[in-house]
């Protein structure tokens, strides 16, 4: 959904502002007409660390954290369960609802909310929001500051009109995201500490399939998830033939991103191009020159003279992206 992009940080930045930022979220996800796919889907999530599930197949909320499944007890799990419970025939109600709405029959079709709180341990600023969307575009969100609900499609104006004359629900949700969502918040970030307030350093890796590729930077084992990636020329930003991919979960709780530059081998050898990595809570920057001896392929080193293949004879072999 458009409007659960995170953005992140410039550059510059990451270090002093991101590091002491802490959230909590929860996705709610109801969909019709997918065969073998649970209909309703809830996961929580700390620092974008899952800690709670739930779906229409078990019916019954389960830890995703020993720190949370430690020091919640069984009443707490309980009542998550009995919530989502009557939350899944709520959202199995609203995909019928949102059909109408659109005039659709069948098909494949999802309705997602995903809302939460944002804390700050060192400022102590707070934040909050709550959004829908349907069939990937945003539907309905609610603005904090106004504490009405915005509606960027006219299917929505019927919601938006009944939610925005219900005072208690405005009341509500405000006081959740404010005050309530919060105060989980920090009690989950305490709980998991020792877990969400690690650093690990990442291994910084330049990969090409063949000269005439793109060059891939790969930034690979690093903790937390906040991190950014970025080719610089001369000591300036690239922001053209860059293209920028997704921040992935590793097996062992890690995380990897890569960002692609496409530049002619004639380009980068005569001006200096570096691969810089930033992480939130690590204050070494970690650089990346993009000379000949640090770029290989999945077969090795590239020497000067590699085929067009990108064959050559090293056994020095990358990692496994």
């Amino acid at each position: 959904m458009k409007v659960f992009i995170l953005l992140i940080m410039g550059i510059g930045l990451l270090h002093s502002v991101s590091a002491a930022t802490h959230s909590l979220h929860y996705v709610y996800t109801a969909t019709s007409g997918i065969p073998d796919f649970p209909e309703f889907v809830t996961v929580g999530l700390v620092n974008r660390e899952p800690i709670s599930y739930y779906d229409s197949i078990i019916r019954t909320e389960t830890p995703r954290q020993d720190w949370m499944a430690n020091n919640e007890g069984s009443d707490y799990w309980e009542s998550q369960t009995q919530i989502s419970n009557g939350t899944e025939q709520t959202f199995k109600a609203n995909i019928d609802i949102l059909k109408q709405r659109f005039n659709q029959t069948g098909g494949v079709h999802v309705v997602q909310n995903m809302y939460g709180c944002e804390w700050d341990d060192e400022t102590g600023v707070t934040d909050g929001f709550e959004q829908y969307g349907y069939d990937g575009e945003d539907f309905i969100v609610f603005d904090l500051k106004t504490l009405t609900w915005i509606a960027p499609t006219p299917q929505a104006f019927i919601t938006k009109n009944k939610w925005d004359n219900d005072r208690g629900w405005i009341e509500q949700t405000k006081n959740y995201l404010t005050q309530t969502c919060i105060e989980w918040l920090k009690k989950y970030v305490d709980y998991g500490k020792s877990s969400l307030m690690r650093t690990v350093p990442p291994s910084v890796f330049l990969l090409q399939r063949t000269p005439s590729s793109p060059v891939t930077c790969h930034a690979t084992g690093f903790y937390p998830s906040r991190v950014m990636v970025t080719w610089m020329k001369d000591g300036q930003e690239q922001y053209e033939d860059v293209e920028v991919g997704e921040t992935l979960q590793n097996d062992d709780g890690t995380f990897q991103k890569s960002v692609h530059l496409t530049v002619k081998p004639e380009e980068w050898k005569k001006n200096k191009y570096q691969c810089v990595v930033q992480v939130s809570g690590i204050k070494e920057d970690f650089i990346k020159d993009l000379t000949e001896d640090q770029i290989q392929t999945n077969t090795g080193f590239v020497p000067a003279n590699t085929s067009d293949d990108g064959s050559n004879s090293s056994n020095n072999t990358a990692p496994k992206a």
